[in-house]
């Protein structure tokens, strides 16, 4: 009587005694790990948007708005340079994260710039020229001005001293000597570094601001969080000036489970992310989840050696069945499953297994029969199979024929001559799968090959000059057996397809080429390449081949004498 697999399953699922607490525990766990993410998410994005706020109210409230009372005053035409100056003085007493106020005059080289003494020491300290630091170049102006940005921030970092600095320009109506000018500032980012770094949220969490290139700003050092993928789906959208609060959860590269948000500043080319790891936002989850791991460990453990006296029985027989198709992967059609005796799906697996192996060596030795054309033939017919017939094909055909084989058949044992010819053959093949063709045939010590497709009459000619060579380097391996090889090349249409009877079929190429190229091979003398006129046209001049004309020779079956040439190989 069978004893089906399924029933083993069922059978085993009933000694899980710790199956109803494991229902319990999972359903308790989702519901407070859902809640627990709502709050979490809600708290993250609470902390991206109000970072998002911030940023902006700290660009529009106190840095653009005051520059734009600076910068009107200035374009005032009742205000002297001098008292322009003065009121870039004032300006930078009033602003203290403002370093650096200026009216750049097109076309002058000297801008008339008002620094913060204090940042201008350190810069100083440093090793900074503070006018060339906190100077706005004329190239970055007009830059600004060509692209339309003027009231928007340009970052950039100072190495020497590790500040943030954004630089704001904008355009004055009036002019100086009749010159357009400019007002630009620099300011220090550190408010906004603070903002970030003494956030509440830094307690529990991550806060990072990433620009396009997925590096942070506003830290002492930028760092590359583009391993991060919530990072990778920002950086895009900072690039497209898109402005869509997101919410995400992702793995890092360390396995570390996160929640993580992000939201677009207007006024900056940044993203401001926030990231907390699963294990913080669902401490409370974790903790219910040890209790009811606790209180299943007994259950689990006397339904584990039920388990592992099952598993035994259930898995020696597919490791054994893995262990023969891992040989038989190997190339090793003589495995077997053996010892596998259960009257379940197990066991009809195992039959199946060993009835598949046999097939597949069986097709394996049949494939070493036929010809790549043969075995792509039968595999693109239909599900009535092969059926006789042929279409016309443009090809190339090489026969080869060993000269001196009869002599030698016949002064040697039988055993030898096989041997001999499977060596020659052996050779001659790899040079025609070498060239991108088919061996159609072998008849008795002939090979036939056909070549197909781009090229084809070149790689047959060099394919053919190459086995002349590699036939003299068997030669002098062997000079005992004292064979030579002689080949003819035709090129032209030819019937492809299945011939036969109904029942005994040979794929094979039909046609006047062939004839033509078996003509040529019979008048090859040893160690000689014969090619056609087709052949010959379509070849060209190849590097390592030397063709010769021959005078037209009289072939069977052809009324007039064939023209022909030869080829052979040369070195440089």
């Amino acid at each position: 009587m069978r004893f089906p697999l399924r029933i083993k399953f069922f059978l085993f699922a009933t000694l899980l005694a710790v199956l109803p607490l494991a229902i319990v525990g999972q359903n308790l766990t989702k519901l407070t790990r859902d809640e627990l993410k709502s709050a979490a998410n809600e708290d993250l994005t609470a902390v991206a948007s109000q970072l998002r706020r911030a940023f902006d109210n700290e660009f529009q409230g106190r840095w653009l708005s005051p520059l734009q009372v600076i910068r009107n005053g200035i374009d005032s035409p009742d205000l002297d340079v001098q008292q322009k100056v003065s009121l870039l003085t004032l300006g930078i007493q009033e602003l203290p994260q403002v370093v650096a106020l200026q009216l750049a005059i097109d076309g002058s080289k000297l801008p008339i710039l008002a620094p913060d003494q204090g940042f201008a020491q350190r810069l100083d300290a440093a090793g900074l020229d503070p006018v060339t630091t906190l100077s706005t170049s004329p190239e970055l102006l007009a830059d600004l001005r060509a692209r339309g940005a003027y009231g928007k921030p340009l970052i950039d970092r100072l190495d020497a001293t590790g500040d943030w600095i954004a630089t704001i320009a904008l355009p004055l109506e009036t002019k100086i000597a009749g010159r357009e000018v400019t007002f630009a500032a620099k300011i220090n980012l550190a408010s906004m570094a603070a903002l970030v770094a003494n956030h509440p949220f830094s307690a529990r969490g991550e806060i990072s601001v990433i620009d396009p290139q997925g590096q942070t700003v506003l830290t002492a050092e930028p760092v590359s969080l583009k391993d991060r993928s919530l990072v990778r789906s920002a950086m895009p959208l900072i690039t497209a000036n898109a402005r869509a609060d997101t919410l995400q959860g992702y793995t890092r590269t360390d396995g570390t489970k996160m929640l993580g948000a992000y939201a677009f500043p207007n006024r900056f080319p940044w993203a401001v992310v926030t990231e907390q790891s699963e294990d913080q936002a669902y401490g409370v989850v974790n903790a219910i989840t040890e209790q009811i791991l606790i209180v299943g460990l007994l259950g689990f453990a006397i339904a584990s050696v039920g388990a592992l006296i099952f598993a035994r029985r259930l898995t020696k027989p597919i490791l054994e069945i893995g262990s023969v198709a891992e040989k038989v992967g190997g190339g090793d059609f003589s495995a077997r499953v053996q010892d596998v005796n259960s009257r379940d799906e197990i066991g009809d697996l195992s039959n199946r297994i060993n009835q598949m192996i046999g097939h597949l060596g069986e097709r394996l030795e049949l494939m070493k029969f036929v010809s790549h054309g043969t075995m792509n033939a039968i595999q693109g017919s239909h599900e009535a199979g092969m059926s006789r017939g042929g279409q016309r094909r443009r090809v190339s055909v090489i026969f080869t024929d060993i000269r001196g084989y009869t002599e030698f058949s016949e002064r040697v044992p039988p055993e030898v001559v096989i041997e001999a010819l499977n060596q020659y053959f052996d050779v001659q093949t790899d040079i025609v799968e070498e060239h991108q063709g088919d061996v159609d045939k072998f008849i008795g010590d002939a090979l036939v090959a056909v070549f197909e497709g781009d090229e084809m009459e070149t790689r047959a000619v060099q394919c053919a000059v190459k086995i002349t060579s590699a036939m003299q380097d068997l030669l002098m391996k062997f000079p005992d057996y004292n064979l030579h090889v002689g080949i003819g090349i035709a090129s032209g249409e030819v019937v492809v397809g299945a011939m036969g009877a109904r029942e005994r079929m040979d794929f094979t190429v039909l046609g006047s080429t062939v004839n033509l190229s078996a003509r040529l091979c019979s008048k090859a003398d040893p160690g000689q390449v014969l090619l056609d006129q087709a052949t010959r046209d379509a070849s060209g001049d190849l590097d390592g081949v030397a063709f010769e004309t021959l005078a037209p020779i009289a072939l069977k079956g052809y009324a007039d004498p064939v023209p022909n040439f030869a080829a052979k190989a040369v070195t440089a």
